[in-house]
Formats: structure tokens, C-alpha cells, sequence
């Protein structure tokens, strides 16, 4: 319980990053986000170190080529299996999950990063939310699928909510919308949408009309 409340202090009060959470307190990026995500109550344990992971060779090549694969445009960047597949080329002999979950992870601290570099970290309740898309590939009866995944996230509270879809397309977005909003039992004053990810009409930032 106390490890808890420490997670959420310095997530939510002091508005630390999951890195900087997991440094300090010395658990791992899985518990602190179950705590953020889910309000959690009670702490399983986790290892947090795997012996010889076979990632860990890699990770500047790795680092590398994920920071090169953000900075193209949309349409040219590389998918995470299309990245696990050039790593083994040059040699990486372990599977893919550790890559995709290695490339999840940097993608979130990269996230991170730019959010507080961009948006204010302070909010009042009901002010905002942040809309966003990513493109992940998932196994679906034995096949790999690309899907397109919505996060909708509350800017005061952080609570998130994720839901994915087969294609990215206005009728999705409107069903995000609808979908969120009733998870999370009202809408907000504005929503903040990235304009790389989101349909031209919902991009930069909307506010909703007073009643």
C-alpha cells in the first residue's frame, strides 16, 4: 500500500515520469503503469531484471534506429516488425516480442518527453483531454495484423482509455469519441490532438461550445 501511494504522488502530484518513478522506487515501468492505469491497490511481484536478455546487446543500435524511424514522415516509417527484421539481419538472434516491447517502451518515454516539452502538466478537471493514434501489430489466430489503436487520455487525472480498430477512419474517430466519452462519463471542455495522426477534421485543438 505504501509503495502504491508513493506511485501515485509522484505521478499525479508531482508529476514525475515513469522513468524517473521506476529509478527512484526501483519497480518496474509494468507495476507503475498498472497503478496509474488501473488503481491498483495491491503489488504483485515482478521481476525486473531478466537474466542475459539477449535485447540488451543492441539496445544503441536499437535506440538508433527507432529515433531515425520517428523522425520520417508518417508514410515512410518503418514498422516495429520491419525493424525487428533488419536487427536480425545484422545479426540479433532473439525474438521478436523483445523488440516490440522494447520499442513500446521507447516510444511511451519518448512521448513522455514531448508531452511535457508541449503541453502544459497541469490541468483543471474537465479542462482537457489528449487524442492520439499508433499503429501496432498484434497476433490474430496465428497471423500478424497491423491494427490502429486510439488513446484517448484525460489531461488532469492521466486516466487512459485505449480501444483498436481495423482501419483509421472518420467514422473510427467519432466512434472513439463516443466510446470515450461514456468511459469516462462526460466529455471534457477541449480535446488536444496530434495533427500527424488525426483525420483533417479534428486536428490541432477543439473546444466544445458552452451550453
Amino acid at each position: 500500500m505504501e509503495t502504491i501511494a508513493k506511485i501515485r504522488r509522484a505521478y499525479f502530484q508531482d508529476k514525475k515520469s515513469i522513468k524517473q518513478i521506476c529509478r527512484e522506487l526501483r519497480v518496474s515501468r509494468n507495476t507503475v503503469r498498472k497503478v496509474i492505469r488501473s488503481g491498483a491497490t495491491e503489488l504483485t511481484y515482478e521481476r525486473t531484471i531478466q537474466p542475459l536478455p539477449k535485447i540488451w546487446p543492441w539496445k544503441d543500435m536499437l535506440d538508433e534506429m527507432l529515433t531515425v524511424n520517428s523522425r520520417k514522415p508518417k508514410r515512410e516509417r518503418l514498422t516495429r516488425i520491419r525493424i525487428f527484421e533488419e536487427l536480425r539481419a545484422v545479426g540479433y538472434d532473439g525474438g521478436y516480442d523483445a523488440v516490440r516491447r522494447y520499442a513500446a517502451s521507447w516510444s511511451m518515454e519518448e512521448g513522455e518527453a514531448s508531452a511535457a516539452a508541449y503541453v502544459p502538466l497541469s490541468f483543471d478537471p474537465g479542462e482537457a483531454y489528449q487524442f492520439d493514434w499508433s499503429h501496432e501489430i498484434v497476433m490474430i489466430d496465428g497471423a500478424t495484423t497491423m491494427v490502429k489503436v486510439v488513446h484517448v487520455r484525460l489531461c488532469h487525472s492521466r486516466m487512459l482509455f485505449v480501444r483498436a480498430y481495423p482501419r483509421e477512419t472518420q467514422e473510427m474517430v467519432f466512434d472513439a469519441h463516443d466510446k470515450a466519452f461514456a468511459f469516462f462519463g462526460g466529455a471534457c471542455a477541449r480535446g488536444i490532438y496530434d495533427s500527424g495522426n488525426c483525420p483533417p477534421s479534428v486536428r490541432g485543438q477543439w473546444t466544445r461550445r458552452p451550453q
